[in-house]
Parts: structure tokens; sequence; C-alpha cells
């Protein structure tokens, strides 16, 4: 299956189109062995886990939430922002999600305790040499930092355990940290719970709890064989490494800053946020702004900026300051692709003399299409389903298409115009 670059899929199918594996499969098949177009990471992994399935071996797909692509730090993200807030498309990429497969099978090419769930990631990622997939990997190598076992070990470890940076980069060009996270990736893990259509959380599997001693013990032991450099150094040493990330940001700044969702905006709404300033200093401060939104893809790609204010801000003695903020839907539709992700930040002016600033993502909600059937469904009688979806827009949907499918209703999708 193929994955579109640089968000074009103009000669192929959408990837947010397809509601299942069984189409994809079918178009393979039918278009003999041909590579499907188009598909992102849910995609691929569904389909994976459809075709594991057939032959017999029980597999999962597996999402995880904050998910870092890096090419040349193997454990840590840097991403770049310019003095208006503009997110800059550097190497690094935080994705909001990644999936991937789990398939419980025997590792007979290891010792004989490493035989249940194995991680496999048919996405094919950047890895510094090149594309590539990543597994099978032991999951509870991953937990324990055994990065010596076959295969891509080092590769599924750093996605749930790298550090993340932020940049500002001023009009200079000279580049200033702002803001350091050691531990957020990989902090949610979920799959599908067995018999519900609940989602079972798996985080446990992968990592021990944050902060905890084995926790501390198996990223020692990872980081040794990830970085060559420190295979005899001690673990006070690369704490002292890690540390050395952090810098001095917001709250050593004397002003705390978030930005809050005032609602959950479907689409066709304007976006209402609340800027909230705290200063925690018994001093005045005269701050300015800049603000901005742009769009960005799941995987993290900044796209089109749509949005852009200055603000200035003055913040009394421990003063606690909370500024509305309003994008309406005139200013973002037009700009909205399917991956309907919005990115919001507020930087500190350059002639401010100080580093601030906070982001936020916000992901705009798609309205329901709701199924109501009309009569008792009974074996071999017709039943009658009502399908109705409410248009969100202040306008006109034209060339609209729906889409149906139903295990053993449909020999193949219906679409109806």
């Amino acid at each position: 299956m193929k994955i579109p670059e640089n968000n074009d899929y103009l000669k192929g199918t959408k990837p947010f189109s397809w509601n299942g594996s069984v189409p994809i499969l079918q178009q393979w098949y039918n278009g003999r062995c041909r590579p499907v177009r188009y598909g992102y990471c849910g995609s691929l992994a569904s389909v994976m886990c459809t075709v594991m399935r057939c032959l017999g071996i029980p597999s999962r797909v597996v999402t995880n939430f904050c998910f870092p692509c890096s090419i040349e730090n193997p454990l840590g993200i840097n991403e770049i922002f310019d003095c208006t807030g503009k997110n800059l498309c550097g190497k690094d990429k935080l994705w909001r999600y990644h999936c991937w497969n789990e398939s419980w099978m025997a590792r007979r090419d290891l010792n004989q305790c490493c035989g249940d769930w194995q991680c496999l990631d048919p996405t094919p990622l950047e890895t510094g040499r090149g594309l590539a997939c990543s597994g099978p990997t032991w999951v509870r190598s991953i937990r324990e930092g055994e990065l010596d076992l076959d295969y891509d070990g080092h590769h599924m470890f750093s996605r749930v355990n790298s550090n993340y940076v932020g940049w500002l980069s001023q009009n200079n060009a000279k580049k200033t940290k702002f803001f350091c996270d050691t531990w957020p990736c990989g902090q949610h893990l979920i799959t599908k719970s067995v018999g519900s259509e609940q989602f079972e959380d798996i985080t446990g599997a992968y990592k021990y709890e944050l902060g905890s001693v084995k926790n501390k013990e198996a990223y020692y032991r990872a980081y040794r064989r990830i970085h060559p450099g420190y295979c005899n150094a001690s673990n006070c040493h690369i704490e002292r490494e890690l540390s050395s990330l952090k810098n001095p940001f917001l709250s050593d700044s004397g002003i705390n800053m978030r930005l809050k969702m005032a609602n959950c905006p479907m689409y066709g709404e304007d976006v209402q946020l609340h800027w909230v300033l705290e200063n925690l200093r018994s001093e005045n401060k005269n701050l300015k702004f800049n603000l901005c939104a742009q769009i960005i893809t799941y995987s993290g790609c900044p796209m089109d900026q749509f949005w852009k204010d200055s603000v200035n801000v003055t913040l009394g003695p421990r003063e606690v300051k909370k500024i509305p903020l309003c994008i309406s839907y005139s200013q973002y539709g037009p700009y909205l692709c399917d991956h309907n992700i919005m990115k919001v930040v507020a930087v500190s002016d350059p002639e401010c003399g100080e580093v601030l600033m906070v982001s936020r993502d916000i992901v705009i909600n798609r309205p329901p299409v709701i199924v109501k059937l009309l009569s008792q469904p009974r074996l071999k009688v017709p039943c009658t389903a009502e399908i109705s979806f409410c248009n969100p827009l202040q306008e006109d949907m034209k060339n609209c298409v729906m889409t149906l499918e139903g295990c053993g209703l449909f020999k193949e999708p219906m679409t109806i115009e």
C-alpha cells in the first residue's frame, strides 16, 4: 500500500476514506497485486492485522499517542518555531498518533521465553538509512531496554521513550531552547478490548511506571546500547546528560501560560480559547506576544498559516489574566484538510527580552452520521434503516457521497450520491 507524498492523493483514494481492510485487499487482488493508493499507518496496520489473522496468527492493532519520528537523534525530537509562532518544517516530526501491530508468535530465532506478543510495524518510516518497516520485536524487550535481541529494538524503544525539545528561531538565525520534556512520548498506548468496543490500555506492557526505578534502569540500559559512546557510562553520568537537556523556561521566567479550550469545536463552528497568563513574581510584567494558527497533519507536518495577531499584555504582581481568543470558521475553513487539526501558538516578541511560548493542538470534530433501525431485525426478514446527517455549515453541500459497508450485509461497499 502506498503512502501519499506531501499529502497529495489525487491519483488514488483519500487515506481517511477507507472504512476497513476488505476493500483494500479486494482492490489489491483485482489489480493483480499492484500497490493500493493511498493509506496511512492506520490502514496499513489494519490490513496487516486482517492478513495475519487469516494465516491463523493472533494479532491486534496498537495505537501510540504522541509518536516521535526523528532521523538524526534516536531518543529525541526537535521542533522549531519562528518569532511569529509558525512551526517550521524540519527533519523531526511529532506525530499525534501512530499505529502498528502486535502478533502472538514463537521466536525460535531467540530463546524459548520470547514467544508471546511481538511488535510489527508495516509503515515504512525514515531510519537514517532510508525507509524501512520494523520488527518483529519482542514487546517485553522494549520494556526492559534489552535491545540486543532481534529485530529493530532500538527503533521501537525510541518510539515510546523519546524526549522533546522546542526551539525558537529568531530573526538573526539564532536558536533558543524554550522547552524540554524528557518523557512525553509513549505515555498512552491502547488496543481494542476483547469482546467489547472499549479500548484497553497496554502502556504497562511497553514501559514501567514513569519515574520508577525499573523504568529508569531500562532507559539507562537502552541508552548505552543506542549511544555506543556511553556503553560503559554509569547511571549518574547518563542522568547528568539528560538533565543538561533541560533549561529555564516558563516557570523560571516568572510567567506561567496555558491555552484552554472554551468549547469542543464542531466543523463549521468558531474555535473559542482562553489564554491564561499568571505572573508568579511580585513585580509588574509588560510583554508583547505574537499569536498564530496553522494547519498541521496527524504526522506533525506544518501546512498553511492562516491566522496571525499581536497582543500587548501587562500583568500586575501575582496577577492572573484570562484573555479570550476566537478563530472563526471563515478563517480556518478554507484551509482545513482531512486531518482536521490546527496548532495555535503564542510566543513572546524578541523585543521584550523574554523567551516564552505556549501552544495547543486543536482537533475539529466532524458531525456524526446516525444510523437508526426502524424495525426489530430478524433472521432472513428485510429490515429498514434510517441514515441521517446534519449539515453543520451555513451553506449548501454539493456532490456529496455516502459509502455503506456491513459485514454480511453487502458483498461490496455501496455508494449513494
